[in-house]
C-alpha cells in the first residue's frame, strides 16, 4: 500500500512538471498555407513569352552583356544575331552543297548557330561551347592534336624524292609576311581597323591556308580575333578550287601548263623514318617556338613510318583527329557570337586573309618559273605545282593536278604537287614559330 502511494505521488509530480514546462514554453504559431494565386491563360502565355529567345530578339534590352562579357547594343541583340545565323547557314551551304571542307565548316557553323542563341549563353564561360573552347583552344591544345593526326596521314615521300620542291613551299609562305606588312599599313590608314603588331601577325598566318596553325597563333597572339581568323582561314581553305585556278592561269603560259615531269624516285623506308627526327632536331636547334606544331606533326608521321605502332597511327589518323575536329569546330564557332564577329576589324581580317592567300599562291607559281630558268629541259618543273605550296593538304595538290589535266589528260601532277604541299605544312609551322618568337 505504501509503495502504491509513493508511485502515485511520483506520477503526479511528473505530470505537473510537464504541465509547467509547457506553460512556460513560447507558443509557436503555425502559418496558414498561402493561397495559390490563379493566373489567366493570357498571363501564363505572357510569362512563357518573357523567357523566349523570340522576345530577346524582338525586344532587346539596353546594357545587356553578351556571353563573352562585352556590352551588346540593341542592334547586336536583334539584327546582329540574325545576320550571324544567316552566315552560319551560308557555311552549311558551302559544306553540304559545294563540298567545301564539310568536316570543319559543319561544326564551326553549328557552333556559331548555338553561340547566337539568346539567354542560353552557351558560349559563356560555363556554357558548353565555352567549356570546349577553354578545354583545348585557349591553351592551344586542339591544334596540336590536329597536327598529330595530319602527320600520321602525311606521306613526305614526294618531298624527299624531289627536295627542290621545298623551295616552292617556302616561297608560298611569302604571303604570310607580305600580308603582315599589309595589315600594319591598313591599320595606319583605314579608320576602325587599328591592329596591333601581335594582331597583324596572327592575321597574316591566314596566307598559309592552314587552319590549325591559324588557330594556334591566334590563341597565342590575338585570342580576341580568333573567331574571325579561324573562319577566314577555313573559308579560304575551302575555296581553294575557286581562288587558285585564275591566279595559276594568269601567271603561266599554256606551254608551261603542259610541262610533263618525270616520275619521282622511290623513297626508302629509312629515309622516311629519319626525316621527322631530323626536322625535330632542326626545330630544337634553330626555332624552338615552332617545336609544338612541328613536334606534333613529326610524331604523328614517325609513328606511321616506323611501322610498329599501327594501332597508334590508326587512332591518330581516324578516331583522335575526328573527335578533336568536332571539338575544334564547335570551339571556334563559339567565337562567332554577333558582338564579337560583326565588327569593323572582321572585314579587314577577311580582306587581308584573301590577299595573303592569293599572294602565297602567286609566289609559289612564280618561284617555279624562276627555278626553270636554271634547270635543264629534262629537269624542268611544271610551275603549276608551286600553287600547292600553301598548306591546304591535299586539296591544293588536287587542284593543281586537275588544272594540269585540262591541257593534257596524260599529265599527272598529283604526286609532284604533294612535294610542295607537304613542304607548305612545315613552312607554315615555321612561319608561325618565327612570328611567335618575334611578337609574343
Amino acid at each position: 500500500m505504501k509503495k502504491s502511494f509513493i508511485s502515485i505521488l511520483l506520477l503526479l509530480a511528473t505530470v505537473f512538471s510537464f504541465s509547467a514546462n509547457a506553460a512556460s514554453a513560447p507558443v509557436e504559431t503555425v502559418e496558414a498555407p498561402q493561397e495559390y494565386q490563379s493566373k489567366t491563360m493570357g498571363e501564363l502565355i505572357g510569362s512563357f513569352y518573357d523567357t523566349t529567345g523570340l522576345k530577346a530578339i524582338l525586344e532587346p534590352q539596353e546594357g545587356l552583356k553578351g556571353p563573352h562579357g562585352e556590352y551588346m547594343s540593341t542592334f547586336m541583340q536583334s539584327g546582329g544575331r540574325i545576320i550571324m545565323i544567316l552566315i552560319c547557314f551560308i557555311l552549311f551551304y558551302l559544306a553540304i552543297k559545294k563540298g567545301f571542307e564539310p568536316l570543319l565548316l559543319i561544326p564551326i557553323g553549328f557552333g556559331g548557330l548555338l553561340a547566337n542563341i539568346p539567354i542560353a549563353e552557351m558560349a559563356g564561360e560555363d556554357g558548353m561551347l565555352g567549356i570546349i573552347y577553354n578545354m583545348g583552344i585557349a591553351n592551344e591544345f586542339f591544334p596540336l592534336l590536329i597536327f598529330m593526326g595530319v602527320g600520321a596521314m602525311t606521306d613526305f615521300g614526294p618531298l624527299l624524292a624531289n627536295p627542290k620542291t621545298a623551295l616552292l613551299g617556302g616561297a608560298a609562305q611569302f604571303g604570310i609576311f607580305g600580308s603582315l606588312v599589309g595589315a600594319i599599313v591598313l591599320s595606319q590608314y583605314v579608320p576602325g581597323m587599328e591592329f596591333t603588331l601581335e594582331q597583324a601577325a596572327a592575321i597574316s598566318i591566314i596566307g598559309g591556308a592552314d587552319g590549325p596553325t591559324s588557330i594556334f597563333i591566334a590563341s597565342a597572339l590575338a585570342p580576341e580575333l580568333l573567331g574571325a581568323i579561324a573562319v577566314a582561314a577555313y573559308s579560304y581553305m575551302a575555296l581553294v578550287p575557286v581562288i587558285q585556278p585564275p591566279i595559276m592561269r594568269a601567271l603561266t603560259s599554256e606551254a608551261e601548263r603542259r610541262i610533263k615531269m618525270p616520275a619521282i624516285r622511290k623513297v626508302t623506308k629509312l629515309e622516311k623514318i629519319l626525316f621527322p627526327i631530323v626536322v625535330v632536331i632542326l626545330a630544337l636547334l634553330i626555332l624552338p617556338d615552332a617545336a609544338p606544331l612541328i613536334g606534333a606533326l613529326c610524331f604523328g608521321n614517325f609513328a606511321k613510318e616506323s611501322g610498329v605502332v599501327d594501332r597508334l597511327s590508326d587512332t591518330m589518323q581516324n578516331a583522335l583527329i575526328n573527335v578533336v575536329t568536332i571539338f575544334l569546330g564547335l570551339g571556334v564557332g563559339s567565337k562567332l557570337a554577333a558582338e564579337s564577329f560583326l565588327v569593323t576589324e572582321t572585314l579587314g581580317i577577311m580582306a587581308i586573309g584573301l590577299l595573303a592567300f592569293a599572294v602565297g599562291t602567286a609566289m609559289g607559281v612564280i618561284m617555279g618559273k624562276i627555278m626553270n630558268m636554271f634547270l635543264s629541259n629534262e629537269a624542268k618543273i611544271n610551275p603549276l605545282i608551286g600553287a600547292a605550296g600553301v598548306s591546304a593538304v591535299p586539296m591544293a595538290a588536287r587542284v593543281v593536278s586537275k588544272e594540269g589535266q585540262q591541257y593534257d589528260k596524260s599529265n599527272i601532277l598529283l604526286m609532284h604537287a604533294m612535294g610542295p604541299n607537304v613542304a607548305g605544312v612545315i613552312g607554315s609551322a615555321v612561319a608561325a614559330g618565327v612570328l611567335i618568337s618575334i611578337f609574343k
